[in-house]
Protein backbone atom coordinates (compact mmCIF):
# COMPACT_ATOMS: atom_id res chain seq x y z
CA UNK A 1 0.00 0.00 0.00
CA UNK A 2 1.31 3.62 -1.00
CA UNK A 3 2.37 5.69 1.54
CA UNK A 4 0.32 8.61 1.71
CA UNK A 5 2.33 12.01 1.76
CA UNK A 6 1.87 14.61 4.57
CA UNK A 7 -1.40 16.47 4.34
CA UNK A 8 -0.32 20.41 3.32
CA UNK A 9 -2.85 22.57 5.21
CA UNK A 10 -1.39 25.71 3.88
CA UNK A 11 -4.07 25.84 1.10
CA UNK A 12 -6.81 25.51 3.68
CA UNK A 13 -5.33 28.34 5.18
CA UNK A 14 -5.14 30.28 2.22
CA UNK A 15 -8.99 29.81 2.15
CA UNK A 16 -9.96 30.19 5.44
CA UNK A 17 -7.63 33.68 4.90
CA UNK A 18 -9.58 34.96 1.83
CA UNK A 19 -13.04 33.67 3.78
CA UNK A 20 -12.32 35.90 6.83
CA UNK A 21 -11.28 38.69 4.58
CA UNK A 22 -14.00 38.64 2.22
CA UNK A 23 -16.92 37.68 5.14
CA UNK A 24 -18.79 40.90 4.55
CA UNK A 25 -19.20 40.33 1.25
CA UNK A 26 -20.06 36.88 1.49
CA UNK A 27 -22.54 37.24 4.14
CA UNK A 28 -24.07 40.15 2.36
CA UNK A 29 -24.27 37.95 -0.93
CA UNK A 30 -25.84 35.15 1.09
CA UNK A 31 -28.52 37.28 2.67
CA UNK A 32 -29.73 38.68 -0.06
CA UNK A 33 -30.29 35.44 -2.01
CA UNK A 34 -31.85 33.76 0.76
CA UNK A 35 -34.26 37.02 0.88
CA UNK A 36 -35.01 37.10 -2.54
CA UNK A 37 -35.73 33.31 -3.04
CA UNK A 38 -37.74 33.25 0.00
CA UNK A 39 -39.92 36.08 -1.17
CA UNK A 40 -40.45 34.62 -4.58
CA UNK A 41 -41.94 31.84 -2.89
CA UNK A 42 -43.69 33.52 -0.84
CA UNK A 43 -45.68 35.24 -3.38
CA UNK A 44 -46.16 31.62 -5.33
CA UNK A 45 -43.27 31.89 -8.23
CA UNK A 46 -41.94 28.62 -9.55
CA UNK A 47 -38.44 26.88 -8.39
CA UNK A 48 -36.58 28.73 -11.74
CA UNK A 49 -38.39 32.36 -10.69
CA UNK A 50 -36.71 31.98 -7.88
CA UNK A 51 -33.42 30.82 -8.63
CA UNK A 52 -32.64 33.21 -10.97
CA UNK A 53 -34.35 36.13 -8.38
CA UNK A 54 -32.00 35.05 -5.93
CA UNK A 55 -28.62 34.89 -8.34
CA UNK A 56 -29.68 38.17 -9.35
CA UNK A 57 -30.16 40.40 -5.69
CA UNK A 58 -27.45 38.18 -4.54
CA UNK A 59 -25.08 39.61 -7.88
CA UNK A 60 -26.53 43.38 -7.58
CA UNK A 61 -25.72 42.96 -3.98
CA UNK A 62 -22.14 42.06 -4.78
CA UNK A 63 -22.26 44.96 -7.43
CA UNK A 64 -23.68 47.31 -4.69
CA UNK A 65 -21.01 46.95 -2.02
CA UNK A 66 -18.57 49.34 -3.33
CA UNK A 67 -21.17 51.93 -3.04
CA UNK A 68 -20.68 51.82 0.97
CA UNK A 69 -17.65 53.24 0.78
CA UNK A 70 -18.32 55.77 -1.91
CA UNK A 71 -20.92 56.92 0.34
CA UNK A 72 -18.35 56.77 3.70
CA UNK A 73 -19.83 53.65 4.85
CA UNK A 74 -18.33 50.91 7.06
CA UNK A 75 -18.45 47.57 5.14
CA UNK A 76 -20.11 45.53 8.00
CA UNK A 77 -23.09 47.35 6.21
CA UNK A 78 -23.20 44.86 3.68
CA UNK A 79 -24.75 42.82 5.20
CA UNK A 80 -28.01 45.59 5.53
CA UNK A 81 -27.68 46.47 1.97
CA UNK A 82 -28.29 42.37 1.16
CA UNK A 83 -31.26 42.37 3.17
CA UNK A 84 -32.75 45.35 1.32
CA UNK A 85 -32.03 44.19 -2.05
CA UNK A 86 -33.23 40.70 -1.42
CA UNK A 87 -36.97 41.95 0.30
CA UNK A 88 -37.28 44.87 -2.32
CA UNK A 89 -36.47 42.77 -5.43
CA UNK A 90 -34.62 43.56 -9.26
CA UNK A 91 -37.50 44.30 -10.31
CA UNK A 92 -38.29 47.31 -8.18
CA UNK A 93 -34.82 48.24 -7.83
CA UNK A 94 -35.22 48.71 -11.59
CA UNK A 95 -38.31 50.72 -11.88
CA UNK A 96 -36.68 52.80 -9.43
CA UNK A 97 -33.48 53.16 -11.35
CA UNK A 98 -35.48 53.56 -14.56
CA UNK A 99 -37.59 56.66 -12.79
CA UNK A 100 -34.34 58.20 -11.98
CA UNK A 101 -32.56 58.10 -14.84
CA UNK A 102 -36.17 59.26 -16.66
CA UNK A 103 -35.45 62.64 -14.28
CA UNK A 104 -31.93 63.08 -15.37
CA UNK A 105 -32.53 62.59 -19.04
CA UNK A 106 -35.89 65.09 -18.61
CA UNK A 107 -33.78 67.39 -16.62
CA UNK A 108 -31.26 68.20 -19.79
Amino acid sequence: MPKMPEKDLAAWNAFMAWLAAHQPQIGAFALSAAVGGLRVVYGGGSRRQMLLEAALCGLMTLAAIPLLAYFGLPQSMATVAGGGIGFIGVEKLRDYSDRIFARKVEGQ
